[in-house]
Protein backbone atom coordinates (compact mmCIF):
# COMPACT_ATOMS: atom_id res chain seq x y z
CA UNK A 1 0.00 0.00 0.00
CA UNK A 2 1.24 3.20 -1.06
CA UNK A 3 0.42 6.42 0.66
CA UNK A 4 1.18 10.46 -0.38
CA UNK A 5 2.13 11.56 3.19
CA UNK A 6 3.35 9.47 4.97
CA UNK A 7 6.40 6.06 4.39
CA UNK A 8 6.31 3.01 6.07
CA UNK A 9 8.94 0.03 6.43
CA UNK A 10 9.40 -3.36 8.13
CA UNK A 11 12.52 -4.65 9.05
CA UNK A 12 13.07 -7.45 11.65
CA UNK A 13 10.17 -7.00 13.76
CA UNK A 14 10.65 -3.38 13.68
CA UNK A 15 7.92 -0.86 11.91
CA UNK A 16 9.27 2.84 11.08
CA UNK A 17 6.35 5.07 10.08
CA UNK A 18 7.79 8.74 8.63
CA UNK A 19 5.29 11.89 8.03
CA UNK A 20 6.24 12.51 5.05
CA UNK A 21 5.66 16.49 3.94
CA UNK A 22 9.32 17.80 4.32
CA UNK A 23 8.34 20.80 2.17
CA UNK A 24 5.38 21.74 4.88
CA UNK A 25 7.43 21.08 7.55
CA UNK A 26 5.86 17.43 7.56
CA UNK A 27 2.51 19.39 9.12
CA UNK A 28 -0.37 17.55 10.06
CA UNK A 29 -3.22 17.87 7.70
CA UNK A 30 -7.41 15.68 7.38
CA UNK A 31 -5.23 13.21 4.38
CA UNK A 32 -2.51 12.42 6.22
CA UNK A 33 -4.03 11.52 9.55
CA UNK A 34 -6.18 9.61 7.36
CA UNK A 35 -3.60 8.07 5.69
CA UNK A 36 -1.59 7.75 9.15
CA UNK A 37 -4.73 5.69 10.89
CA UNK A 38 -4.65 3.31 7.46
CA UNK A 39 -0.81 2.33 8.50
CA UNK A 40 -1.64 2.13 11.98
CA UNK A 41 -5.19 -0.34 11.49
CA UNK A 42 -2.34 -2.64 9.51
CA UNK A 43 0.69 -2.54 12.00
CA UNK A 44 -2.19 -3.16 14.44
CA UNK A 45 -2.84 -6.14 13.44
CA UNK A 46 0.64 -7.35 11.76
CA UNK A 47 1.94 -9.77 14.24
CA UNK A 48 5.72 -9.52 12.87
CA UNK A 49 5.94 -5.89 13.75
CA UNK A 50 6.83 -5.76 17.67
CA UNK A 51 7.36 -2.13 17.98
CA UNK A 52 7.14 1.04 15.68
CA UNK A 53 9.16 4.27 15.59
CA UNK A 54 7.76 7.73 14.22
CA UNK A 55 9.66 10.02 13.00
CA UNK A 56 9.38 12.68 10.18
CA UNK A 57 11.40 13.43 6.93
CA UNK A 58 14.38 15.78 6.60
CA UNK A 59 16.63 16.75 9.30
CA UNK A 60 14.43 20.17 10.04
CA UNK A 61 11.04 18.92 11.42
CA UNK A 62 9.99 16.23 13.22
CA UNK A 63 6.07 17.49 12.72
CA UNK A 64 5.87 21.49 13.17
CA UNK A 65 2.58 21.21 13.80
CA UNK A 66 -0.86 21.25 12.52
CA UNK A 67 -0.73 22.80 8.96
CA UNK A 68 -1.55 26.34 9.14
CA UNK A 69 -3.02 26.80 5.83
CA UNK A 70 -5.17 24.07 5.95
CA UNK A 71 -6.98 25.07 8.58
CA UNK A 72 -6.58 28.99 8.30
CA UNK A 73 -10.68 28.98 6.28
CA UNK A 74 -11.68 26.97 9.29
CA UNK A 75 -15.13 27.73 11.04
CA UNK A 76 -16.09 26.46 14.63
CA UNK A 77 -17.40 22.74 13.27
CA UNK A 78 -14.27 22.32 10.72
CA UNK A 79 -12.24 22.73 14.18
CA UNK A 80 -14.08 20.51 16.23
CA UNK A 81 -14.14 17.81 13.67
CA UNK A 82 -10.37 18.47 12.78
CA UNK A 83 -9.77 18.34 16.65
CA UNK A 84 -11.99 14.73 16.88
CA UNK A 85 -9.83 13.23 13.75
CA UNK A 86 -6.25 14.51 15.57
CA UNK A 87 -7.68 12.90 18.55
CA UNK A 88 -8.25 9.74 17.22
CA UNK A 89 -5.40 9.14 15.55
CA UNK A 90 -3.59 9.57 18.49
CA UNK A 91 -5.29 8.10 20.69
CA UNK A 92 -4.64 5.00 17.91
CA UNK A 93 -0.94 5.59 18.60
CA UNK A 94 -1.28 5.26 22.24
CA UNK A 95 -3.53 2.51 22.67
CA UNK A 96 -1.57 0.26 19.66
CA UNK A 97 -0.45 -2.83 21.10
CA UNK A 98 3.01 -2.34 20.01
CA UNK A 99 5.08 0.03 22.18
CA UNK A 100 5.69 3.06 20.35
CA UNK A 101 8.91 5.05 20.10
CA UNK A 102 9.01 8.76 18.71
CA UNK A 103 12.43 9.85 17.15
CA UNK A 104 11.89 13.10 17.33
CA UNK A 105 14.66 14.63 14.57
CA UNK A 106 13.41 18.29 15.04
CA UNK A 107 10.66 20.63 15.26
CA UNK A 108 7.98 18.82 17.43
CA UNK A 109 5.56 22.08 17.78
CA UNK A 110 1.97 21.97 18.34
CA UNK A 111 0.20 19.29 17.07
CA UNK A 112 3.83 17.75 16.52
CA UNK A 113 4.41 17.94 20.17
CA UNK A 114 1.16 16.15 21.33
CA UNK A 115 2.37 13.51 18.59
CA UNK A 116 5.39 13.01 20.46
CA UNK A 117 3.13 12.55 23.56
CA UNK A 118 1.09 9.72 22.66
CA UNK A 119 3.61 7.47 21.82
CA UNK A 120 5.33 5.89 24.87
CA UNK A 121 9.16 6.46 24.94
CA UNK A 122 10.59 10.02 23.02
CA UNK A 123 14.12 9.99 21.95
CA UNK A 124 15.13 13.84 20.68
CA UNK A 125 18.10 14.91 18.66
CA UNK A 126 19.90 17.30 20.12
CA UNK A 127 18.65 20.02 17.52
CA UNK A 128 15.07 19.39 18.35
CA UNK A 129 12.58 21.98 20.01
CA UNK A 130 9.13 21.19 21.45
CA UNK A 131 6.50 23.47 22.42
CA UNK A 132 3.00 24.52 22.31
CA UNK A 133 2.28 27.54 20.66
CA UNK A 134 -1.31 27.78 19.62
CA UNK A 135 -2.00 30.54 21.92
CA UNK A 136 -0.36 32.64 19.53
CA UNK A 137 -2.43 31.73 16.85
CA UNK A 138 -4.93 32.54 18.98
CA UNK A 139 -6.70 28.88 19.59
CA UNK A 140 -5.54 26.40 22.30
CA UNK A 141 -4.50 22.68 21.32
CA UNK A 142 -6.48 20.48 19.83
CA UNK A 143 -5.29 17.07 19.47
CA UNK A 144 -5.34 16.36 23.13
CA UNK A 145 -2.11 18.54 24.70
CA UNK A 146 -3.69 19.97 27.28
CA UNK A 147 -4.42 16.59 28.80
CA UNK A 148 -1.13 14.73 27.89
CA UNK A 149 1.41 17.32 28.70
CA UNK A 150 0.44 17.88 32.11
CA UNK A 151 0.34 14.08 32.87
CA UNK A 152 4.01 14.07 31.55
CA UNK A 153 5.40 17.46 32.95
CA UNK A 154 3.38 18.23 35.34
CA UNK A 155 0.62 21.11 35.96
CA UNK A 156 3.13 24.14 36.71
CA UNK A 157 5.59 23.24 33.66
CA UNK A 158 2.41 22.25 31.20
CA UNK A 159 0.27 25.36 31.81
CA UNK A 160 3.76 27.57 31.27
CA UNK A 161 4.31 26.07 28.06
CA UNK A 162 0.65 26.39 26.78
CA UNK A 163 0.08 29.85 28.08
CA UNK A 164 3.24 31.57 27.01
CA UNK A 165 3.60 29.00 23.69
CA UNK A 166 6.92 29.06 24.41
CA UNK A 167 9.55 26.63 22.65
CA UNK A 168 12.35 24.90 24.43
CA UNK A 169 15.26 22.99 23.52
CA UNK A 170 15.72 18.83 23.64
CA UNK A 171 17.90 19.11 26.91
CA UNK A 172 15.05 21.38 28.81
CA UNK A 173 12.45 19.18 27.37
CA UNK A 174 14.79 16.11 28.82
CA UNK A 175 14.69 18.13 32.17
CA UNK A 176 10.92 18.47 32.66
CA UNK A 177 10.19 14.73 31.95
CA UNK A 178 9.06 15.47 28.08
CA UNK A 179 11.77 12.83 26.54
CA UNK A 180 13.82 10.07 27.69
CA UNK A 181 16.70 10.69 26.30
CA UNK A 182 18.76 13.73 24.13
CA UNK A 183 21.06 12.11 21.75
CA UNK A 184 23.63 13.65 18.67
CA UNK A 185 21.41 14.26 14.99
CA UNK A 186 22.96 11.59 13.55
CA UNK A 187 22.51 8.44 16.09
CA UNK A 188 18.86 9.00 16.35
CA UNK A 189 17.59 6.47 14.00
CA UNK A 190 20.04 4.17 15.04
CA UNK A 191 19.60 4.66 18.87
CA UNK A 192 15.67 4.70 18.70
CA UNK A 193 16.49 0.97 16.18
CA UNK A 194 18.52 -0.11 19.12
CA UNK A 195 15.83 0.61 21.40
CA UNK A 196 13.39 -1.28 19.82
CA UNK A 197 15.15 -4.29 19.26
CA UNK A 198 16.21 -4.75 23.30
CA UNK A 199 11.94 -4.51 23.62
CA UNK A 200 11.76 -6.93 20.47
CA UNK A 201 13.92 -9.58 22.29
CA UNK A 202 11.25 -9.67 25.17
CA UNK A 203 8.16 -11.37 25.65
CA UNK A 204 5.70 -9.52 23.53
CA UNK A 205 2.73 -10.60 25.39
CA UNK A 206 4.75 -9.50 28.66
CA UNK A 207 5.38 -5.84 26.75
CA UNK A 208 1.80 -5.52 25.65
CA UNK A 209 0.46 -6.07 29.10
CA UNK A 210 3.25 -3.81 30.65
CA UNK A 211 1.93 -1.24 28.66
CA UNK A 212 -1.96 -1.77 29.04
CA UNK A 213 -0.94 -1.80 32.74
CA UNK A 214 0.59 1.83 32.46
CA UNK A 215 -2.28 3.27 30.31
CA UNK A 216 -5.00 1.94 31.85
CA UNK A 217 -3.96 1.54 35.37
CA UNK A 218 -3.10 5.60 35.15
CA UNK A 219 -6.79 6.42 34.52
CA UNK A 220 -7.67 4.30 37.96
CA UNK A 221 -7.69 4.50 41.56
CA UNK A 222 -4.74 3.06 42.63
CA UNK A 223 -6.41 0.21 44.71
CA UNK A 224 -8.05 -0.80 41.44
CA UNK A 225 -4.70 -0.23 39.96
CA UNK A 226 -3.24 -2.56 41.37
CA UNK A 227 -6.11 -5.23 41.34
CA UNK A 228 -5.56 -4.44 37.39
CA UNK A 229 -1.91 -5.28 37.59
CA UNK A 230 -2.51 -8.56 39.55
CA UNK A 231 -5.12 -9.48 36.76
CA UNK A 232 -2.54 -8.94 34.03
CA UNK A 233 0.39 -10.34 35.83
CA UNK A 234 -1.67 -13.54 36.47
CA UNK A 235 -2.98 -13.67 32.54
CA UNK A 236 0.87 -13.57 31.98
CA UNK A 237 1.40 -17.02 33.61
CA UNK A 238 -1.28 -19.19 31.11
CA UNK A 239 1.35 -18.03 28.31
CA UNK A 240 4.10 -20.02 26.52
CA UNK A 241 6.22 -16.88 26.69
CA UNK A 242 6.29 -17.15 30.50
CA UNK A 243 6.85 -20.67 30.53
CA UNK A 244 9.73 -19.87 27.90
CA UNK A 245 11.61 -17.53 29.77
CA UNK A 246 11.77 -18.99 33.29
CA UNK A 247 12.63 -21.74 31.93
CA UNK A 248 15.47 -20.15 29.89
CA UNK A 249 16.08 -18.63 32.87
CA UNK A 250 16.87 -22.01 35.28
CA UNK A 251 18.59 -23.32 32.26
CA UNK A 252 20.80 -20.08 31.64
CA UNK A 253 19.97 -19.60 28.45
CA UNK A 254 18.58 -16.91 26.08
CA UNK A 255 15.05 -17.60 25.83
CA UNK A 256 13.22 -18.35 22.47
CA UNK A 257 9.44 -16.41 22.70
CA UNK A 258 6.90 -16.87 20.39
CA UNK A 259 4.11 -14.54 20.99
CA UNK A 260 1.95 -16.97 22.39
Amino acid sequence: MSWENILLEKEDGIAVLTINRPKALNALNAQTFYEMAEALEKIANDPEIKVLILTGAGEKSFVAGADIVYMKDFGGVEGREFALLGQRVMNMIEKLPQPVIAAVNGYALGGGCELAMCCDIRIAAENARFGQPEVALGVIPGFAGTQRLPRLVGKAVAKELLLTGEQIPAERAWQVGLVNHVVPASELLARAKAMAKRISANGQLAVKFAKEAVNNGLEMDVDRAMAYEADLFGLCFSTADRKEGMAAFVEKRKPQFQGK
